[in-house]
């Protein structure tokens, strides 16, 4: 269990796209955080990390993808619900991204989802709101 934070945590989510237009969600491992739930490519900025840094290797660690655009979108804040939860402020990128998708251990499947399909997924990290909005600019 990670220890909570008594300052904002922050996190990177990419919002990667096929030629259809949906965008890359991974399912989390049932035995990791937020198990079988759904969720942009992303994690925590290192200390000493630049952003787009960050954005970049945790594409690279989580679906084995390189990333050949990485273009800041907007940033949302993470604000904790309940007792023991951190606060995340988390910056989403739109990245474009070249190979083939192979997952590390973080992940179980991979689904590429248009915007009518956001409802059959359980997104985890406020990813499900941060796409709406996404969607309703471009």
């Amino acid at each position: 269990m990670e220890t909570v934070k008594h300052h904002p945590v922050l996190a990177v989510r990419a919002i990667i796209q096929n030629e259809e237009k949906e965008v890359l969600l991974l399912k989390r491992a049932s035995d990791g955080a937020y198990g079988d739930m759904w969720c942009l490519p992303g994690g925590k900025v290192d200390f000493g990390q630049r952003a787009k840094e960050a954005m970049i290797r945790e594409i690279r660690e989580e679906a084995s993808l390189r990333c050949s655009s990485c273009k800041f979108l907007f940033y949302r804040d993470g604000l904790p619900h309940n007792p023991g939860e951190n606060h995340y402020l988390t910056l989403y990128f739109h990245c474009q991204v070249e190979g083939s998708i192979k997952l590390n251990g973080e992940s179980s499947r991979y689904v590429w989802a248009e915007m009518e399909e956001l409802g059959n997924y359980a997104i985890a990290f406020g990813n499900g709101e941060a796409l709406r909005s996404y969607w309703e600019d471009h």
